[in-house]
């Protein structure tokens, strides 16, 4: 398995154990949608915002706090519709 394989394996198990199930489904299932399509400069945000609180990040997504600019991009505007999150029955 490659390095960059690797990688992503390592972000996606980050993204996917976050501590609760609602965080999981919005990070797990954003990293899911559309992780296929990165740069190395949307993996390194995605990375940085993997570091953050999941509170924040859910406020973020939601809109119900403001966005910090080192994390305003075109991928958080993705993150905000929403249109990933899956929810199992």
């Amino acid at each position: 398995m490659s390095d960059s394989e690797n990688r992503l394996r390592r972000i996606r198990f980050r993204a996917w154990h976050r501590g609760t199930r609602e965080a999981d489904y919005m990070i797990g299932g954003f990293f899911d949608r559309y992780h296929a399509d990165w740069a190395e400069a949307d993996i390194v945000w995605f990375e940085a915002l993997l570091d953050e609180d999941d509170v924040d990040v859910m406020a973020w997504a939601l809109q119900t706090q403001p966005v910090p600019e080192r994390f305003q991009s075109a991928q958080m505007q993705r993150m905000q519709r929403l249109d990933y999150v899956e929810i199992p029955r």
